[in-house]
C-alpha cells in the first residue's frame, strides 16, 4: 500500500501550507511571501526553492534559474547540505528542461552526493530520480535502468506513491521506445492507478499521456485522444505549462499516426509556440519534427523537408536526444527510399518473333 502523495520540495512552513496538487500560481505567491519574511538563511533557502519550482513549472525559466541559485547560496550560508542538495536538484531539473542535459547530470550528481552525506533520504531519492530521467531522455537506457529499479525499491519500501509513479512511468517509457508496447502499457496503467490512489494529479496526467501514446501506436486513436483531454484538464487546473505543452505535442503524435495530418500540423504549431515561449529547446525540437513530418505528408517540397531534417538532426545530437535523432534518421530514410523495382512484363513484340523453320519442298 502507498500513502498519499506529498511534495517534499515544499519545506518548513510551506510544507503545511502547500500540497502536491497546489496550483503553481498559488505556490509562487505563498513562497514569495515566505521568502520576504524569512528570518534565517535556511528559511530563505526553503522559500527560494519553492519559488524556483513554481517558476520552472510555469515555464518562467529566467526566474527559476535565479531562484534555485539563491536557494543554494542561502543553504550554503546556513551550512545545510540537505538544503543545498534540494537547490541543486531544482537546478538540475531546470537544466534538463532547458535542454542542457550534460549540465543537468553534473548538478544532479552533486545533489546525490550532498544528500547522501546529509542523510536527507528524500533529497537523495529525488536527485536519483532526476539522474534517471535525464539518462532516459538521452536514450542511455543501459546506464539508467538500474537507477529506475532503485527508485522502485525505495518507493515500495517507504510506500511513496510519487516515487513509484516516477520510476514506473520511466521504465514504461523505456519499454515503449524499445518496442515492448504490451509491457509499457501495463506499467503506464499501473502508474496511473497508483497516482490516482495517492491523489497525485500531476503524476496521473503524465501517466495518462504515456497510456495515450501506446494506445495510439496500437491504433486506438479515439481512446488516446480522450485520455489526453483528461490529462489536459489536470494540467490546466494546476498551471502545468510544460506538461500541457508536452500533452499538446503528444496529441499531435496521435493525430499524425491516425493520418489526420492537417489537425496534427495545427496542434504541433500550438505546441511549438508554447515550448518557444518557455524556452524549452527539447520540446521545440520535437514539435518541429512533428511539424516537418506533417507538412511533408501534406505535400511540402521534399528538398525543403530534407533540409529541415538535417537541422533537426544536428539539434538532437547537440542536446543529446538519441531516440529523437533516430526518429529523424528513420523519416529521412522513408522520404528518400526508392520505389521497389517492378518485375518487367514478358516481352511480346511481334516484330521479334521468329517463325519456326519450314522445310523446303522437294
Amino acid at each position: 500500500m502507498y500513502g498519499k502523495a506529498f511534495a517534499p520540495e515544499y519545506q518548513g512552513e510551506l510544507g503545511s501550507a502547500l500540497g502536491v496538487n497546489s496550483s503553481y500560481e498559488e505556490v509562487l505567491a505563498k513562497a514569495s511571501r515566505a521568502h520576504d519574511r524569512a528570518d534565517t538563511a535556511l528559511e530563505r533557502a526553503r522559500a527560494a526553492l519553492a519559488v524556483a519550482e513554481a517558476n520552472r513549472r510555469l515555464g518562467r525559466v529566467a526566474e527559476a534559474g535565479a531562484a534555485w541559485r539563491q536557494s543554494y547560496r542561502s543553504a550554503r550560508t546556513a551550512g545545510d547540505a540537505g538544503a543545498m542538495a534540494w537547490a541543486l536538484w531544482s537546478g538540475g531539473t531546470l537544466a534538463r528542461q532547458c535542454g542542457g542535459l550534460p549540465l543537468a547530470r553534473r548538478l544532479l550528481t552533486h545533489a546525490v552526493a550532498l544528500a547522501d552525506g546529509s542523510g536527507d533520504r528524500l533529497a537523495h531519492g529525488y536527485s536519483l530520480a532526476g539522474l534517471a530521467e535525464t539518462g532516459r531522455i538521452q536514450g542511455d537506457y543501459a546506464a539508467v535502468a538500474e537507477l529506475h529499479e532503485q527508485l522502485l525499491e525505495q518507493g515500495r519500501a517507504h510506500g511513496e506513491a510519487r516515487h513509484m509513479v516516477w520510476a514506473m512511468s520511466g521504465i514504461a517509457q523505456m519499454h515503449r521506445n524499445t518496442g515492448d508496447y504490451a509491457k509499457a502499457l501495463e506499467l503506464f496503467e499501473e502508474s496511473a492507478r497508483i497516482a490516482e490512489a495517492g491523489e497525485d494529479a500531476r503524476g496521473r496526467a503524465w501517466s495518462l499521456r504515456g497510456i495515450a501514446d501506446v494506445l495510439s501506436v496500437q491504433g486506438e486513436t479515439d481512446r488516446a485522444l480522450d485520455l489526453l483531454s483528461e490529462a489536459e484538464g489536470i494540467c490546466r487546473a494546476m498551471d502545468l505549462a510544460s506538461a500541457l505543452a508536452y500533452n499538446h505535442k503528444m496529441r499531435g503524435n496521435v493525430l499524425y499516426r491516425a493520418g489526420r495530418y492537417e489537425a496534427a500540423r495545427d496542434i504541433y504549431t500550438l505546441a511549438l509556440q508554447e515550448f518557444s515561449e518557455m524556452q524549452e529547446p527539447r520540446g521545440v525540437a520535437l514539435s518541429r519534427l512533428g511539424l516537418a513530418k506533417s507538412r511533408a505528408r501534406l505535400g511540402r517540397d521534399r528538398e525543403a523537408t530534407l533540409a529541415e531534417l538535417a537541422v533537426l538532426e544536428r539539434d538532437f545530437t547537440r542536446i543529446g536526444l538519441r531516440h529523437a535523432r533516430d526518429m529523424v534518421i528513420a523519416f529521412r530514410a522513408e522520404l528518400t527510399a526508392r520505389p521497389a523495382a517492378e518485375t518487367p512484363a514478358p516481352r511480346c513484340d511481334a516484330t521479334t518473333l521468329r517463325s519456326p523453320a519450314v522445310p523446303a519442298r522437294s
